[in-house]
């Protein structure tokens, strides 16, 4: 048997244990979870997913020392993976590094909303990176500042920002062909649900025909950005 039939066996079996880690993980038993992915990992250690999945096992035991190691590793192998700078994130957070962990959480935010036509973990990434920019902008905000802010939480955020039926402020806008603007999430889960036309013009629509508004984008990236206390959740 050659080096490529070796090659390929163990990736069989690292995939076998992948599986096997799956299935732990569904039933709560993180050891056994954390066990068969790190034999995957020995077999097969240049698969980022078996190290994400790891990663996965270790935030479910709060264990972020193990979570931020596992995710380092999986960017070093896949640099556009969600899960990874989405983990990353959480865990340097969890170390009060703020400002890292932000960072990583506004790459997990980036790269899911660009992971295709429905975007990927966007709204999760979303609130968790909110928390964290209201939890920062407290902690930059001079007490003068701050009650001037509050002054001016009452205010709504400005109509245009927001989608028209959830009211939210956009997290991950589109734009239709009549030039109404959605949350990406919410329109996709219309029209799969409720049938293909648009909520509020009522003409028909496909999901192939949404577009990013990266212009609606940047705009509430920048009111974010000058009003630190819109990123507050209810």
């Amino acid at each position: 048997m050659g080096p490529g039939a070796a090659l390929t066996a163990a990736a069989k079996q690292a995939e076998r244990l992948r599986i096997d880690g799956n299935n732990y993980f569904k039933k709560d038993r993180f050891g056994a979870a954390i066990d068969a992915y790190t034999e995957a990992i020995t077999l097969c250690p240049n698969v980022p997913i078996y190290w994400t999945n790891r990663a996965l096992c270790h935030r479910k035991r709060n264990d972020w020392t193990k979570v931020e190691e596992d995710c380092r590793k999986a960017i070093q192998l896949d640099h556009n993976s969600v899960k990874a700078h989405y983990m990353l994130g959480l865990a340097l957070l969890q170390k009060n590094e703020l400002a890292e962990g932000i960072k990583a959480l506004q790459k997990a935010l980036d790269l899911g909303r660009g992971a295709g036509p429905n975007g990927y973990m966007v709204e999760e990434i979303w609130h968790e990176l909110a928390k964290a920019k209201y939890m920062e902008w407290e902690q930059t905000s001079t007490k003068r500042s701050w009650e001037l802010q509050s002054l001016k939480y009452v205010i709504a955020v400005p109509d245009y920002l927001c989608c028209k039926i959830t009211l939210d402020i956009f997290r991950d806008p589109v734009i239709t062909p009549s030039g109404v603007s959605y949350e990406r999430a919410f329109i996709l889960d219309h029209l799969k649900k409720v049938g293909k036309f648009d909520p509020i013009t009522r003409e028909p629509l496909d999901p192939s025909q949404l577009i990013p508004n990266f212009a609606m984008k940047e705009a509430v990236q920048a009111y974010l950005d000058k009003h630190g206390w819109a990123y507050k959740m209810e």
